[in-house]
Order: C-alpha cells, then structure tokens, then sequence
C-alpha cells in the first residue's frame, strides 16, 4: 500500500532512537529491488546493522515525515571501513534506501541532494556512488542530477554489475571550499571586515553584522576558500541552510548569499570567482533554480564578477537603505539561473 508524502520530506541526521528501524528499511528497500531474489551475504548484513559504525565513518542521514521513518542514506569518508569505491579526497555515498510504500514521491532524490550537500561541506573533490546494472531506476536519477558515469571504476560480478557515478565538487586543486571550522571565526571576521573596508567606509551596526561569523555559522553556513597546500584563509561567503533565507531578497525556488570576501593578498587568484561558482553549485545540488544577491553601489569590482559571471541586475527588487545617520543608497540586487554549466567543471577543465 502506497503511503501518502508529504513534500517537502525532512533530511537530517539519524537519530540513536531510530537504529533498529533504519536498518529494518533497509532490508525491506533492498528486498523490493531488482536483487532482491539474491541471498544477502552476513557481511553485508551486518553493514547494513553497522548504524553507529557507518555514522563514525561519516554521515547516516534519514528522510522522514513527521514521526515516520520513509528512506536512508550514508555518506562515508574514503579509507573508512565501509567505503568501497571512493579514493583519497572523495566521499561516497552507499545504502541509498526508500520504504517500498514510500517510492515513487521523490524521497530517495532528497536523499541524493543532501548526500551530495554533505560531501560538499567537507571539501572533498567529488562524491562518488555505485549501482547495480539492473537499477535503472537509480541509474536514470543519478543521470539527472548531474552524477557522470565513470565506467573505467565499474566492479563486475556473477550476478551483478557495479556501475560507477561520481559528482565532482571542486573545481580547483589548489584551492578547496568548504565549510568553516568553529577555530577560524574570528580569522574570517577580519579577512571580511578587510575585504569591506578597502571599497567603503563601515559603520557601527554593519562591522558588528560582519563580525558575527561564529553566530552566522549556528543559523546558517558560512563557506571558506583554504589554500589547498597551505590552509591559509584565502575568501569566504555565507549561505542559509536547505529551506531557509539568508536575507529578505530570496523568494522560493532561489538562494542568496550575503558577505562575499577575499582577502587583500588572495586577490586576482579567482578565489571570488570560485566562490560564487561554489554557491551556483550549491543551488543547483539542492534542485533551486536561482541565485541571487544584494551589493552596494560601493562595491564595484564586486558587480563587474557578477555580470561577468552571468548575474543580471533585478531593478525591480531593489530599493533605498537608510543609514543611521541619515544618508540613504541604493542596495542593488543580481541575479542568474543556476545553470549546469556552472557546477559541472572538473578540476583543470577550462
């Protein structure tokens, strides 16, 4: 019997309350499948029970509806005990499962999308995946968001064929984007508050919203560009998390992101660049259709990356700031389509 799915479906880490039933689906998922006529080895058996080894090794999301349980995902970190295909710098994503009644109503692409967000806030180069032959259905959704095949990875068997996908996630290897560690909050504070402060004079109530990166980091994701060698600092912007705004200017189906920086010695390394690029990406991860900004008229170098990367101006969302001490500008906004042309780059590609 079909069960009724309410949309959107919650993704969110697993709960020790739910590790006897995430496990039970599945085994249920698996036997509903295209192999679910083949006999389930006790090793895999026992990686599918594994709920506190597999979250050790990464992540256990879940998809639920309210109270119920609908579908499943792990996300591991290469060279941890149960991924099998993913290399040094990647992640993969294994036991993708949906409750049989559940499937059909878009609960293993949640999944999908927020497997490859979470490999994404880690800064490994690619999140990577294997299907059977026989999975059709799975094959043509890892097709659609963006997954390419890579048949040179592929693990032939007796009775099943693994065929390998992987999602690239960086598009340099000097530089990697990733999310901010709690210790470098107050170091990505001032390489804004620097990056700002060279175009425009700041004032009080603006340099304190600047600053509140640790706070930022709680509500929302505050992403940095590292030097892929060094760890140094090299550029960061903030996003909201999956359903939510980070400013006013975002309607549905859009994402914003607020406090673009470089620091002064990074710049004319494409790291601004890399970083909306990396936002673009994201939008396009979570199934948005838009990307959008505010800018002050200030910021100049700013708006000329923007239209050059594409963002065109919205007159019609902009409108008059008031500062506190009574002048007035006009907050410009921006936008473009999240195109797959911008997130689907590998590393070295031009």
């Amino acid at each position: 019997m079909k069960q009724t799915v309410s949309a959107p479906v919650t993704i969110r880490a697993i709960r020790e309350s739910e590790a006897a039933a995430e496990p039970a689906l599945i085994e249920r998922a698996f036997a509903s499948g295209p192999y679910g006529h083949l006999p389930v080895s006790a090793g895999r058996r026992a990686f599918e029970r594994d709920v506190r080894g597999r979250t050790a090794s990464g992540a256990v999301l879940v998809a639920v509806d309210g109270e119920r349980l609908l579908g499943t995902a792990s996300v591991l970190r290469a060279g941890t005990p149960y991924a099998r295909v993913a290399v040094p710098g990647e992640a993969e994503v294994r036991l993708v499962a949906v409750e049989p009644s559940a499937q059909g109503a878009g609960v293993g692409e949640a999944l999908v999308r927020a497997s490859t967000e979470e490999a994404l806030t880690w800064g490994v180069d690619a999140l990577v995946l294997d299907t059977g032959d026989r999975n059709l259905r799975a094959q043509a959704l890892y097709s659609r968001l963006g997954f390419d095949r890579r048949p040179e990875r592929d693990v032939p068997g007796d009775d099943v064929v693994a065929l390998a996908y992987r999602f690239a996630l960086q598009t340099r290897d000097d530089v990697r984007v990733r999310l901010i560690r709690p210790e470098e909050a107050d170091a990505v504070a001032e390489l804004v508050v620097g990056a700002y402060a060279s175009d425009f004079e700041l004032n009080a109530a603006y340099r304190a919203d600047i600053v509140a990166v640790a706070e930022r980091a709680r509500e929302h994701q505050v992403w940095v560009a590292a030097d892929a060698s060094t760890g140094e600092l090299l550029g960061t912007a903030s996003t909201p998390v999956a359903g939510a705004a980070i400013s006013p200017l975002a309607r549905d189906g859009e994402l914003d992101f607020r406090f673009l920086g470089v620091a002064a010695e990074a710049r004319r390394r494409g790291v601004g660049e890399l970083l909306v690029e990396h936002v673009l990406r994201l939008a396009r991860i979570r199934g948005l259709d838009r990307v959008v900004l505010n800018t002050g008229p200030d910021m100049v170098a700013a708006q000329r990356l923007y239209e050059r990367l594409g963002f065109e101006r919205l007159h019609e969302r902009e409108f008059t700031f008031e500062r506190p001490d009574g002048s007035s500008f006009l907050m410009l906004a921006y936008g473009r389509d999240a195109g797959l042309e911008a997130v689907r780059r590998e590393p070295g590609a031009a």
